[in-house]
């Protein structure tokens, strides 16, 4: 626990100025931060006597190690710098809110030449118009259904749109009238685009002048007596009609607003949103939250803010925002939600009327929520930590390993032989810290083995002198590793870990700065010598090690001659077991993508500077990587986007690669000699798959483990020329096939 006053700023060094400030830990990560009016003030606030601060606030500063500032214009940029910092850096102490489900948008891509309406979860992106969120995706499709009646607006993905304009034919919603069908030229682009317009505007609560328009054009049909047009405009007003009574009416006015609430106590918070378009709820969200640090309803309420409109812009931000309390002050928020929308905001506390009627339902939704997120929290909290403390106890440990780290090595007979590394902290995965490794067969500059085969506990021992190795070298370069190896805590004048070693040049922490409490790798006692031994070379001697053994869940420790059995009820094998799993699901993925990628490789990839669209370029343009090789340099020059230099290396590449055999049908035994395999990302259309050049026989990949949590199914994967489906064409000549595991 570090003392305050070590690392407190010298009097009169903080500026009486706005701005943003941020605490560091002794490892330089980032911790908490915070905005001011004035510096000097707020932070003076935190350099007093310890028992005069709130819990947390003095939780937070005997973490930190250090304190830094940023000075700004006004409050409204502090505001503004703090939401990206807390972003950007995701400090263990600020108010963070979680959304308790991923919410489902209907969305309009209106930056696609013919827009498209569908279902989307996830990063908002440029240019697509967003309404909701839902509380389920079915409630969008329900919706969707019934608008395309008045609104036939494309809803196909792009893989049926190009199929449907290469054989002239519509899909089935462009025969029953639900869609204009653009793929096939029913409707021009501008009447494609003014239908989503009219759609967009429909969602954005517009519905009574459509609404109108509409019977104004049915009642002229029946005027004219086109009683058809008459009953078709009369079906689609019932439609739409329909599709509003889905959203019920709540504030008469058809008010456009959001409408947040708040239900807290001593340790958590949480949020209800209820957003109102056109005086009908359109989408509902909630958030919950750890009160990390002390904070007022104020607080909670802007850092939702923040959360809420910190990436929206123009009519996402809508014209009111009713709030149960207002932040102190509300002069800078208000100011940074009128810059979000582009014209004014009204941030109020609803007094009477319907609108305080509606906060009273918010906020009974905003109290279930926090009641239910404390049942489930309350179960998973316990289950953690009784896992962890299991563990502890199992492999008499001197306190729980809230940090835990896992590693798998994994090739296919040896050959692309990877490794990977996961995270566990408090028991949960933190897949920002992942790793994943190329095995060598060196460790820095000293060759240790020859890097082939299949020698797990090599690859084992090479993995975590590696990461170690870096971790320690990252500590030399701080002076906190002294030559006996053990870690010290080193601080410079200012009473700062220096950041030299421990973080990059933006401030960001080095993949490798912190260690585990808990080192666990995939396999048996081999594989946890191998580890002990990397760590006991490096002089490391306060990270403990254990194995576990997939046949039967064994913990094996290093110097033990019997492992360590646990209980197969044990919720600490139960999260020893996700540890596995997951590092060996990292380690299968990477394994795949590098062998799928040496497998697909074909001459063109030889070739300095030409990247995947010029060889997509070279391909259609000459239909095959054969005829491409007894082309001429003119007659490559004639490519658009190849110059004669690049013509000249293609032909050398080529002219030294060695043509693979005539490819063989294996069903039909037919010998299909008029085309040539070609090289990834050189396919001879964007819609088909591409193959590899000279790669000869098949392999399949054998089965994960039955029921292994965090494993898949694994299907053959044929290697070779592509035939048809449930054909595996290889190359003549092939006179076995090689069949590999999953390792």
């Amino acid at each position: 626990m570090a003392d305050p006053s070590s690392y407190r700023p010298k009097p009169g060094q903080i500026p009486d100025a706005p701005g943003v400030y941020k605490f560091r830990d002794e490892h330089r990560r980032v911790i908490y931060v915070g905005k001011a009016k004035s510096l000097r003030q707020r932070l003076a606030s935190y350099f007093q006597d310890l028992a005069n601060l709130h819990p947390r606030t003095r939780s937070m500063v005997t973490t930190a190690a250090s304190v830094e500032w940023t000075v700004v214009n006004n409050e409204v940029e502090a505001l503004q710098l703090e939401y990206s910092w807390i972003k950007e850096f995701d400090p263990r102490f600020n108010v963070k809110y979680r959304d308790d489900k991923s919410y489902p948008y209907l969305a309009v891509t209106m930056n696609e030449k013919f827009p498209r309406v569908q279902v989307m979860r996830g990063q908002k992106k440029k240019g697509v118009r967003y309404f909701g969120p839902y509380g389920h995706a079915w409630a969008i499709r329900d919706t969707v259904d019934l608008l395309l009646r008045a609104f036939p607006v494309r809803t196909c993905s792009a893989g049926v749109f190009k199929n449907a304009t290469r054989t002239g034919r519509p899909c089935l919603l462009g025969y029953i009238g639900k869609c204009s069908a653009p793929c096939v030229e029913r409707v021009t682009p501008e009447d494609h685009r003014q239908l989503a317009e009219d759609f967009c505007d429909f969602m954005a609560g517009r519905t009574g002048t459509y609404i109108r328009r509409l019977e104004r054009q049915m009642t002229d049909a029946a005027e004219e007596m086109e009683y058809e047009r008459a009953a078709r405009l009369r079906d689609d007003i019932d439609a739409l009609k329909k599709a509003m009574e889905k959203s019920a009416v709540v504030l008469a006015d058809a008010t456009d607003a959001d409408l947040i609430a708040l239900a807290e106590d001593e340790l958590e918070a949480a949020v209800q949103i209820f957003h109102v378009r056109g005086g009908r709820v359109r989408g509902q969200r909630g958030w919950v939250t750890d009160k990390v640090e002390a904070v007022t309803s104020g607080d909670l309420v802007e850092h939702a803010l923040q959360q809420l409109y910190g990436e929206e812009s123009g009519d996402a931000v809508p014209k009111e925002v009713l709030v149960p309390a207002l932040p102190d002050p509300l002069e800078p928020v208000q100011e940074w939600l009128t810059e979000r929308r582009g014209a004014n905001v009204s941030l109020r506390i609803p007094q009477r009327g319907d609108k305080k009627a509606l906060m009273e339902t918010v906020a009974r939704n905003a109290q279930q929520s926090l009641v239910l997120h404390k049942t489930r929290r309350a179960s998973d909290l316990t289950t953690r930590s009784r896992a962890l403390e299991e563990i502890a106890a199992a492999l008499e440990l001197d306190s729980a390993p809230l940090r835990i780290e896992c590693y798998d090595v994994s090739h296919l007979q040896g050959d692309d032989v990877v490794a990977s590394m996961v995270v566990f902290e408090d028991g949960l995965a933190r897949k920002s810290e992942y790793r994943r490794f190329q095995i060598k067969g060196r460790v820095g500059d000293t060759q240790i083995w020859h890097g082939e085969g299949q020698d797990d506990v090599r690859s084992m021992h090479e993995v975590i002198a590696r990461r170690f190795k870096r971790y320690i070298s990252d500590k030399e370069k701080t002076g906190e590793w002294s030559d006996e190896g053990a870690a010290t805590d080193t601080i410079d004048a200012n009473g700062e870990v220096p950041a030299s070693g421990l973080t990059e040049e933006d401030g960001r922490p080095k993949r490798f700065a912190y260690p585990p409490q808990l080192v666990v790798v995939d396999g048996g006692r081999p594989q946890v010598a191998a580890a002990k031994r990397a760590l006991d070379e490096l002089g490391i001697d306060d990270i403990a090690v254990c194995g576990l053994a997939k046949r039967l869940e064994e913990v094996w420790v290093p110097g033990e001659d019997d492992p360590v059995i646990l209980p197969r009820t044990s919720e600490g094998l139960y999260l020893l077991q996700r540890v596995r799993d997951e590092a060996h699901r990292f380690a299968i993925t990477y394994q795949r993508a590098k062998r799928a990628k040496r497998f697909k490789a074909g001459p063109l990839d030889d070739v300095p500077g030409l990247g995947d669209a010029r060889k997509r370029t070279l391909i259609k343009h000459f239909g095959s990587v054969k005829r491409l090789r007894s082309a001429t340099i003119d007659q490559i020059c004639e490519v658009p986007g190849i110059g004669r230099k690049t013509a000249e290396v293609i032909v050398a590449a080529l002219a030294g690669a060695v043509p693979a055999g005539p490819a063989v049908n294996m069903a039909t035994g037919e010998i299909m000699e008029d085309e040539e395999p070609t090289s990834v990302g050189a396919s001879g259309s964007e819609d088909e798959e591409p193959t590899s050049v000279g790669v000869s026989g098949s392999e399949d990949e054998g089965p994960s483990p039955a029921g292994t949590p965090g494993s898949e199914d694994e299907e053959p994967t044929p290697v070779g020329a592509s035939g048809s489906a449930g054909e595996e064409p290889v190359t003549a000549g092939t006179s076995e096939e090689r069949r590999g595991q999953d390792t």
